[in-house]
């Protein structure tokens, strides 16, 4: 896959994060939809990297969209913590 495709897969992780994880962020959409991207690099690379699950050249892998959606809901849930108190 290459880097358009991880951004593709990234907005669509933050989306899905999203939706697992509902409630007011405080980074509104765009927040969310950085956050899953980023979230869609990390989990690749920790997936690639420590969990022997190496990335493949197919989008539509199972793995690589759950480690993408689960480092986006770490992200999001780490954003949140840290940031969650800081718009009213």
């Amino acid at each position: 896959m290459g880097i358009i495709s991880w951004i593709i897969l990234g907005l669509l992780a933050g989306a899905i994060a999203k939706f697992l994880l509902p409630g007011r962020d405080p980074g509104g959409f765009i927040g969310t939809t950085l956050i899953g991207v980023a979230g869609a690099f990390i989990g690749g690379w920790i997936s690639a990297r420590w969990l022997d699950n190496p990335i493949t050249k197919d989008f539509y892998d199972g793995a690589t969209w759950a480690a993408a959606i689960g480092g986006s809901l770490v992200l999001l849930v780490a954003y949140r913590i840290l940031f969650g108190h800081s718009r009213k």
